[in-house]
C-alpha cells in the first residue's frame, strides 16, 4: 500500500472512529438526538455536494434511482443516525463503536437469509456465531452490571439497519457511475427523512462545544470520510479498505477513555476483541470459498460494483 493510501486509511479510522465522540459530547453539551441527526444529515449533503461538484459529477436523473435512494437513505442514514444519537444518551461512546462493529455480522445473516449468500462454509459460520457470542458477552444479560438496556439495543438495531441498507444498495444501486453525487443525493433524502423529526427536536440550546461537535461529525465524519473512503477503494481495492473497519472500535474506545475517561470494563474488552475475531473468519471464510470454485476450475462469479452511496462501518 502506498504511503498516501496508508495517510488516507489511518485518517479514516480516526475520522470514523471518532463520530462515537463527537456525538457524546453533542449530546453533553444540549443537542437533542434529532438536533445532531438532521445537522450531521445537513452538513454532510453540503460536503458531499461540493466534492461532486469538483470531481464533475451530476445527480441522478432516473426516477427509479431516487426511488431507490430514498429506501437506502432511510435505512443507512436516517433509521442508524438517529438510532446512535438516542443509544449514546444511556451509553458510553466506546462501546457504540464497539457495538457499531457487527455490522458485518448482520450482513452476513441476512445474506444467508435472503438467499444471496451460500457460501457458509464451517470457517464463516464460526466466525458468524463467535461474533455473535463476543455481543451477548458484552451485553451480559446475566450480570448486575451488563447493558441489556433500550440504549444499548438501540445502537445494535443501529448495526443490523446499516447491513439492511447495504443489502439493498447491492441489489439496487450498484452502478459505479458518479459514486460522490449519487451519495450527496442520497444524503439529501436522508436530510428530508430526518425533518420530519423537527416538531419533536426541541429548541437549541447548546454552546461552542457542542456547535463544534455537530459540525466536526457532519463535515468531517459524515463528508469528508466518504471521499477518503471512495478514494481507497479505487486506489487499492474494497478487501483492503474494509480493514479500516477492524480499527474503529479500537479507536472508539481510545478516545472515549482519554477525551471522556469513560471506563471500559474487561469484559467489554473480550467482547470486543471476540467480535472481530468473527468478524475475521467470516472474511477468510468468504476467500477461501473463492479459492475453492477457482481451484475446481469455476470461473469467479462477476462482482457487483461497491455500493456507492455510503461507507461501511460509519457511525
Amino acid at each position: 500500500m502506498s504511503p498516501a493510501s496508508t495517510l488516507r486509511m489511518a485518517a479514516l479510522a480516526l475520522l470514523w472512529g471518532s463520530g462515537f465522540l463527537w456525538i457524546k459530547l453533542a449530546l453533553h453539551h444540549g443537542l437533542s438526538p434529532a438536533q445532531i441527526t438532521i445537522a450531521r444529515c445537513v452538513l454532510g449533503t453540503a460536503v458531499l455536494f461540493l466534492l461532486a461538484r469538483a470531481a464533475g459529477q451530476r445527480l441522478p436523473r432516473s426516477r427509479s434511482t431516487w426511488g431507490h435512494l430514498v429506501v437506502a437513505a432511510l435505512f443507512c442514514n436516517a433509521i442508524p443516525f438517529a438510532l446512535f444519537a438516542v443509544g449514546e444518551q444511556s451509553v458510553d461512546s466506546g462501546v457504540a463503536g464497539v457495538l457499531n462493529a457487527t455490522t458485518p455480522l448482520w450482513s452476513l445473516l441476512i445474506g444467508v437469509l435472503l438467499g444471496t449468500d451460500r457460501g457458509l462454509r464451517p470457517l464463516r459460520l464460526t466466525g458468524l456465531v463467535l461474533g455473535f457470542a463476543g455481543t451477548v458477552l458484552i451485553f451480559a444479560p446475566w450480570h448486575r452490571s451488563g447493558m441489556l438496556t433500550w440504549g444499548a439495543l438501540a445502537l445494535l438495531a443501529a448495526a443490523a439497519s446499516y447491513a439492511v441498507a447495504f443489502a439493498y444498495m447491492a441489489r439496487k444501486l450498484t452502478s459505479g457511475q458518479a459514486p460522490l453525487a449519487y451519495s450527496a443525493a442520497q444524503l439529501l433524502m436522508a436530510t428530508a427523512w430526518t425533518t420530519l423529526s423537527v416538531p419533536v427536536a426541541g429548541p437549541v440550546d447548546t454552546d461552542l462545544i457542542g456547535l463544534g461537535a455537530v459540525t466536526a461529525l457532519g463535515v468531517l465524519g459524515t463528508g469528508v470520510t466518504f471521499y477518503l473512503n471512495y478514494r481507497l477503494i479505487a486506489d487499492e481495492g474494497p478487501v483492503t479498505t474494509a480493514t479500516v473497519g477492524y480499527l474503529l472500535p479500537v479507536v472508539s474506545v481510545a478516545l472515549g477513555a482519554v477525551v471522556l475517561d469513560e471506563r471500559v470494563e474487561s469484559r467489554v474488552l473480550t467482547g470486543m476483541a471476540i467480535v472481530l475475531t468473527g468478524i475475521a473468519l467470516t472474511h477468510l471464510g468468504a476467500r477461501g470459498c473463492t479459492d475453492m470454485r477457482l481451484r475446481r476450475g469455476a470461473r469467479p462469479a462477476p462482482t457487483a460494483p461497491q455500493p456507492k452511496n455510503k461507507p461501511h462501518y460509519a457511525p
